[in-house]
Order: structure tokens, then C-alpha cells, then sequence
């Protein structure tokens, strides 16, 4: 028996896969995997040492729990043919946009775990957020919990918040990406080599926010640490104001989550 079963064998799970192994939360060897393509089942198990089974059927039947990581329009061509032969396993599902009342009548299950990570989980600093069914227990909550903590950080919210999730973390880091790129550009606009600029604007995010994570203090406190009267980083901070940096990072946000919202009705 495994004590989880990747049904998709992507990026994603080969991250969170990763994570349980790297934190000793299972062995390799405890878990298993399965994909349609034979080149991520291979990858998977390169990059994990997980091994990927060729029939879902008989990896399902031999499966404790399940971890459902395919794209949302792959989701009912790899799961229908299952339905009703999940036999009360817990079901975690990353699928992005899909309700937990679709994944039960998918699956045919009331206990599912529905969950919202992010890609820095492919460097074991991810954020997730999951909501649970009604057939979830406590317990079923903390197994979640502990893969997504294996991967970064996880945190619970009810599941009518996933979809601000989505706009916040899920989005998000492409939206730092672009913070990233753009500090950077300001570097070599001034005279600095390329990678020189964008080690230095890459490194910058990251201690700025492991401030945030680990001394407590509010942003805004941080801030003002940074900011003399008059000084550099006021001048900087004046420019962001005038041209509406906050109001536009919330409007991408918001819109991230509208637009999650929108596809989940689909």
C-alpha cells in the first residue's frame, strides 16, 4: 500500500512530492504516482525517485490516500473512469478552479481536501491554502496540512476564500517576478551590469521577505525602518505613491480573483 497516490505527474506534484520526501514525511518508497505521459511519469520519478505505475486502477485500489495534480481540463477524462472506486480514501485536490461539490460528483466522495498552491513550491518555498468537504475530519485537515508544510507553508481558509487565494498566492508570484524584472531594469538604467542588477534585486525581495515572515513586524513598520526623512528611499517611495503602485498591485489582485471565480462557474 502507498500512503499517497499522485494522479498527475506534472511540475506541481513532482514539487509537492519532493517536499514530503525531503522533510521525511514519507519515503520515497511510500509514495507512488501516475500519469497518462510516459515522459512525466519518468521526470517524476527522476526528480523525486518515486515510482510511477502504468495502471491507475491498480494503483488506486493499492492507495491509502490520493492526490489529484492534472489540469483542470484533463480533470474529468483522467478521474470519470474512477468514479465510486476511491472507497473512502481522502481525495487532495490542487486542481485550479473547481468547486469541491464538482470533485465529489466527480469522484463520487464527500471526503476531499481542495487546495490552492503556488509554484514556489518548486523550491520547497510554496504557499497553499486548502479547504476541506464536509466529509473531511480533523485529522484528514492535518494530513493536508503536513504535505503542503513539507512544500512551504500551508494555511486553512473556508473554501469561499480560495478564490482571493488564487489572486493573492496563486498569481502572485508572477507579479513579484515582474517587481523583480523592473527593479532590476531601474539597476541597469543606471549603469549596472545585467546580472549583476538582477542577483541584486532577486536577493532584495527574498530578505525583505523573510523580514516580514520572521521578525513579526508589520510591513509598514519595516518601511519606515528603510526610510530616512528626506532621504534615497523617500524619493523612491514618493514615485510609487504618484504613480499608483499600491492601488494597481491590489487591482491585480482583485481582478486575478474575479477572473478565478468566473472559471470555477464554468
Amino acid at each position: 500500500m502507498s500512503k499517497l497516490l499522485f494522479i498527475g505527474a506534472g511540475k506541481m506534484g513532482s514539487a509537492i512530492a519532493g517536499g514530503i520526501v525531503r522533510a521525511k514525511l514519507f519515503s520515497a518508497a511510500e509514495l507512488a504516482a501516475f500519469d497518462v505521459s510516459s515522459k512525466a511519469a519518468a521526470d517524476f520519478t527522476a526528480n523525486t525517485g518515486v515510482r510511477c505505475g502504468s495502471d491507475v486502477h491498480t494503483e488506486l485500489a493499492q492507495a491509502e490516500n490520493v492526490l489529484i495534480a492534472v489540469k483542470p481540463q484533463y480533470l474529468e477524462s483522467a478521474i470519470a473512469p474512477l468514479k465510486g472506486k476511491f472507497g473512502g480514501k481522502l481525495i487532495i485536490s490542487i486542481v485550479a478552479g473547481v468547486p469541491i461539490a464538482a470533485l465529489s460528483s466527480l469522484t463520487g466522495s464527500d471526503r476531499i481536501v481542495r487546495v490552492m498552491p503556488n509554484t514556489p513550491a518548486l523550491v520547497g518555498k510554496g504557499a497553499a491554502a486548502y479547504a476541506g468537504g464536509p466529509g473531511v475530519s480533523p485529522e484528514d485537515t492535518a494530513f493536508a496540512a503536513g504535505i503542503f508544510d513539507a512544500a512551504g507553508i500551508g494555511v486553512q481558509v473556508p473554501e469561499k476564500l480560495l478564490d482571493a487565494v488564487t489572486g493573492l498566492s496563486g498569481s502572485g508570484p508572477a507579479y513579484v517576478f515582474e517587481f523583480i524584472q523592473a527593479l532590476a531594469d531601474g539597476g541597469v538604467a543606471e549603469g549596472l551590469p545585467r546580472d549583476v542588477a538582477l542577483r541584486l534585486a532577486a536577493q532584495t525581495v527574498l530578505g525583505s521577505a523573510a523580514m516580514v515572515l520572521e521578525s513579526g513586524l508589520h510591513p509598514a513598520v519595516l518601511k519606515d525602518q528603510v526610510t530616512s526623512p528626506g532621504g534615497t528611499t523617500s524619493r523612491g517611495l514618493e514615485k510609487l505613491a504618484e504613480k499608483g503602485f499600491s492601488g494597481t498591485v491590489m487591482q491585480a489582485v482583485r481582478a486575478a480573483a474575479q477572473r478565478s471565480a468566473e472559471l470555477g462557474k464554468r
